[in-house]
């Protein structure tokens, strides 16, 4: 596999990360996982201001514009011979880079940016999921970051596929749904539409933030609130969101079989129209 490093494109067993990278010791970065199909990357621009946005808030300066990035996905794209693939998963990478011993970052950071990519499997059709042990830090600002410590959400995976489930669902410290393991979460309560608020330590998805922007132009009512997990048990339909499955059914939570809702089908049409134009206008 060829690697986009720094501002080269490197084979991956060339690749050095430095052993003082506060990503590597400390998981002092961030990270995307964006989607490409036929060398075609959707929402890059939502994906890149995210980046920037969470490098702001944790004090790392992310290294590339948005252009920049565009054209080092091409090229990592073309270089592994994927530009033709259906489904690619592109994997941006920021961290702080080489820093002291200790917890206090350097005070002018040379950060490293890394790029991969792999071709992903089409998703599956639904998916089952179970309330997992671990909960999320609402009150944590790393909760609202696509951070690269990730041992609650791998424990919480660990734990579903221990119990014969493909995702697990989370809950906040007081108790209310908060998201997946790697997904954002929406139910069907009758024709509504309701999600975790950001209040419940969730990661803003840029799936999420498209299918609340198409639920309103479809005249859904659609809704972000602190959601009980009893609400699980009288939903009418529920799926899961995120870059490289859109739009996921739950066919069942815990030992409860959840129908597939009359209006899921509608919002997965409207997004595929709406990855079609985001990667045509990103072409242009």
């Amino acid at each position: 596999m060829i690697v986009w490093i720094n501002g080269e494109l490197m084979d991956e067993r060339d690749v050095r990360i430095a052993p003082n990278d506060r990503g590597f010791l400390l998981g002092d970065g961030l990270f995307e996982t964006l989607l490409a199909r036929q060398g075609r990357i959707a929402f890059l621009d939502a994906h890149v201001v995210r980046l920037a946005a969470g490098g702001n808030i944790l004090g790392i300066p992310l290294p590339a514009s948005t252009r920049h990035l565009a054209v080092a996905c091409g090229m990592l794209l073309e270089a592994n011979g994927l530009t033709a693939a259906s489904r690619t998963a592109l994997r941006i990478t920021l961290t702080r880079g080489p820093g002291p011993r200790g917890l206090l970052p350097p005070e002018k950071p040379v950060p490293t940016l890394m790029i991969t990519a792999s071709e992903s499997p089409p998703p599956a059709a639904s998916q089952s999921a179970i309330l997992a042990t671990p909960r999320r830090n609402a009150l944590s600002p790393v909760s609202r970051l696509k951070a690269l410590p990730y041992l609650d959400n791998l424990l919480a995976r660990e734990e579903a596929h221990s119990r014969g489930a493909d995702e697990a669902l989370l809950l906040d410290t007081s108790g209310h749904l908060a998201c997946a393991s790697v997904a954002n979460v929406f139910l069907w309560e009758g024709d509504r539409l309701v999600t975790p608020a950001e209040e419940c330590g969730i990661l803003p998805g840029v799936t999420r933030a498209a299918v609340i922007e198409l639920a309103a132009r479809l005249g859904i009512d659609v809704a972000e609130d602190m959601i009980a997990p009893q609400r699980l048990a009288r939903a009418d339909g529920a799926f899961l969101t995120n870059s490289l499955i859109g739009l996921m059914p739950l066919s069942r939570i815990e030992q409860r079989e959840i129908p597939v809702h009359r209006l899921t089908g509608r919002l997965q049409a409207a997004y595929e129209l709406l990855l079609d134009a985001d990667e045509e206008e990103s072409e242009a």
